[in-house]
């Protein structure tokens, strides 16, 4: 005979469920406590890593992460011209991946001589865009995604339109960033305008030639390379892209021509949701309201979502 009344029976399953439920309760709690928390640079942290771990930032690159049921895609960052991605990414590779997300990043158009392993975007965005090409496919290969979202500074977001336009990114990427990208160039705050009127557009166009640096003479407006990549329009379908721009670039000028037009396109202003931001072209890259967007844009995707006014970026 049993020693337990069907009352009985009933409190052990149920005592045996509470404990079953309280173990894994336990459990998830310690995972969370277990996962590492990555410290969120700043301007310091920034120009330490551009000089000493030009290619290492917290919270990027763990090969071994596999994403969420809660962040699907992992998180590909791609660093703008002269930087590198130790210095870029210094506030939001850690930010993501304390959000949960699988981050990755790394260095292109690294000149032999003139970047010293630190000085990126230097060769053709075209070549540029092949390293893009293989790095995510090895992203993909590593997580087992199927695709990416992509977030890119200046020309790390000339260098994505390039991969998605020309190199079939368009199959394996979700959501496209780019931070003041130098998507349909710039006057360099005037100079090549300049230039153009005085004539010499020709011999500034040949310093670029011949200092090596052709990932500068790509972003220049009208160049060869702006007007073939957009000849046939801004955006290619299945992506969904979205642009933040400041109107205190000083780089990429006029700053309406990081914009894009298409289908599938956000054009954020930053000045439109903070006005009193003074944040610059650099300065997105520790501009709290810039993060902000790009985690909503990553994350719940909120509609006339308005990030909290504070902590502003580099004047730079």
């Amino acid at each position: 005979m049993s020693r337990f009344t069907p009352l009985g029976a009933r409190l052990a399953a149920a005592g045996a469920a509470l404990a079953v439920t309280c173990a894994l309760t336990a459990g998830t709690a310690q995972a969370t406590e277990d996962r590492e928390t990555y410290p969120v640079g700043g301007v310091g942290t920034a120009l330490k890593n551009y000089a000493l771990s030009p290619d290492k930032v917290a919270g990027a690159n763990d090969w071994n992460c596999k994403p969420s049921g809660e962040h699907r895609k992992p998180v590909v960052l791609v660093h703008g011209t002269f930087f590198n991605s130790g210095a870029n990414w210094v506030a939001l590779s850690p930010m993501l991946a304390n959000a949960g997300y699988c981050v990755f990043t790394f260095n292109y158009g690294m000149h032999p001589l003139l970047s010293l392993n630190r000085v990126g975007g230097l060769k053709s965005v075209a070549s540029s865009g092949e390293q893009m090409k293989a790095f995510v496919d090895k992203v993909l290969k590593a997580t087992g995604a199927q695709e990416v979202d992509v977030v890119g500074h200046s020309q790390g977001g000339l260098v994505a339109n390039y991969y998605l336009k020309r190199l079939g990114g368009a199959d394996k990427v979700d959501v496209n960033i780019g931070l003041a990208p130098s998507n349909h160039g710039t006057t360099l705050s005037g100079l090549t305008t300049l230039a153009e009127k005085l004539h010499l557009l020709g011999f500034v166009n040949g310093l670029f030639d011949f200092a090596g640096t052709q990932g500068v003479k790509d972003q220049i407006v009208d160049s060869d390379f702006q007007r073939e990549l957009f000849a046939d329009g801004d955006t290619v379908p299945g992506v969904r892209y979205v642009v933040v721009a400041t109107t205190k670039d000083w780089v990429v000028t006029p700053y309406k021509n990081a914009f894009l037009q298409g289908a599938g396109v956000e054009n954020i202003t930053l000045q439109d949701q903070c006005p009193d931001d003074p944040a610059s072209h650099i300065g997105l890259f520790n501009d709290s309201p810039t993060l902000q967007n790009v985690l909503n844009e990553l994350g719940p995707d909120v509609p006339d979502f308005k990030p909290e006014c504070k902590d502003y970026g580099l004047v730079l």
